[in-house]
């Protein structure tokens, strides 16, 4: 099989000349379940509150976005796993307020693009199709053969394969980079990649937390911010979590135009894992800045409950958008628990 090519839109998503191009086949769906049953060494339980927040009429879902991790579709070939997405590059219109709407570059429908994951040494196939309407392209983060770097346009209703192995281990991302990349990036066309070690982690309630900014003046400088595509929506719809459970974050900082961010959190301190490429914390602290594209993996828990804040320690950052809420809950009942590997 080419390692990198283009294909018409009426052909990526047709089953028959998947099947030519070896593609289709006997994959495994309702991968999330296929993951758990391979790490059957942990089965602690962990408790995940319940949400009952209707979703945004657009393409910002940030409640959902939280918990929400694609797996792919499973496959065994050649006795190695291939984890195999299926990205498509659009367009919509979101609701940054009341007042506000803004055009994007969704992936999948949506902003920010779907949180992929896989584990270090499956094989990784992307399937990318471009309807957006000018050329894009996928670049990720990791190691990769340079024909897979993603810095080829994709004609508007083209579509190609990447295809890589997952390494290293870590919390990566992907985004388009055609010139002008920030405009590209700025304009929704990222995602979070995360890349599981061979020795899973400690059980913990996962959550993912994307920074990102609007232009909606294209005057290279950001008007509103988000966490998860929707500006303040964390702090009208705080994030519930239980007392005492380890939350590991997964925190990206995908601002453009911004040079650097923080990131702070209230009446707390947590353990940061940089880059996600390591087992053991490099500090514990409350406040971490990140330089556009860098993320990483924090852990904490809350001894008490009660909202507590979280937000860039940049006020006009803030108070323009990136600005949320954890709502730490007891525990009331067994009923809303559930088994995480």
């Amino acid at each position: 099989m080419p390692n990198n090519f283009t294909l018409g839109n009426e052909k990526l998503w047709n089953r028959r000349q998947l099947l030519k191009l070896g593609l289709a086949g006997a994959g495994l769906t309702g991968a999330a379940a296929l993951w758990q049953m391979l790490n059957l060494q942990s089965q602690s339980i962990v408790k995940v509150p319940p949400f009952d927040i209707e979703a945004p009429d657009d393409a910002t879902n940030p409640m959902k976005m939280l918990r929400d991790f694609d797996y792919g579709t499973v496959k065994q070939e050649n006795g190695r796993t291939i984890r195999e997405f299926q990205l498509i590059a659009g367009t919509s219109i979101i609701k940054l307020n009341s007042a506000v709407s803004y055009n994007i570059w969704d992936l999948n429908g949506r902003i920010p693009g779907p949180t992929l994951r896989a584990k270090q040494g499956d094989r990784i196939r992307v399937l990318f199709l471009n309807n957006a309407g000018h050329s894009h392209s996928l670049h990720f983060h990791g190691v990769h053969p340079a024909e897979m770097d993603g810095v080829r346009p994709i004609s508007n209703g083209k579509a190609t394969i990447y295809e890589f192995d997952a390494e290293p281990y870590g919390v990566h991302l992907y985004h388009c980079h055609i010139q002008p990349v920030t405009r590209h990036i700025a304009k929704g066309l990222y995602g979070m990649f995360i890349i599981d070690p061979p020795t899973p982690p400690p059980p913990a309630d996962e959550i993912v937390l994307v920074m990102g900014g609007y232009d909606v003046n294209d005057d290279s400088h950001n008007d509103y911010y988000a966490f998860n595509g929707l500006p303040h929506y964390y702090m009208h719809n705080p994030i519930r979590i239980y007392k005492d459970q380890l939350i590991r974050l997964y925190v990206l900082n995908i601002i453009e135009y911004d040079p650097a961010v923080t990131f702070h959190l209230h009446a707390n301190f947590f353990d940061v894992y940089r880059n996600g490429m390591s087992m053991t914390p490099s500090e514990k602290t409350d406040v971490i800045t990140m330089g556009v594209a860098e993320r990483h993996i924090l852990e904490f828990a809350f001894r008490y409950p009660g909202k507590y804040m979280f937000h860039p320690h940049q006020d006009a950052i803030a108070e323009n958008g990136c600005m949320g809420q954890f709502e730490v809950l007891t525990e009331s009942n067994s009923q809303n628990s559930v088994k995480k590997s």
